[in-house]
C-alpha cells in the first residue's frame, strides 16, 4: 500500500512546519509573532492539502 506522504510532498513540509512551530512556541510562547506566522503557514498548507484530498 502506498502511503499518503509518498504521494504528496507537502505532507513532509507539514511535518517540518509542525516541528518548527512546536519548537518556537516552547521557546518564545504561543502568541509570539514567529509562532503566529508559522501557525498561519501551517494552516494555509493544511487547507491546501485538504482541498486537494480526494473524497
Amino acid at each position: 500500500m502506498v502511503q499518503v506522504a509518498d504521494k504528496d510532498p507537502r505532507i513532509h513540509e507539514l511535518e517540518l512546519l509542525r516541528r518548527k512551530m512546536t519548537k518556537v512556541a516552547l521557546e518564545k510562547g504561543l502568541s509570539s509573532a514567529e509562532s503566529v506566522k508559522i501557525s498561519q503557514q501551517l494552516d494555509a498548507l493544511l487547507n491546501e492539502v485538504q482541498k486537494d484530498k480526494p473524497n
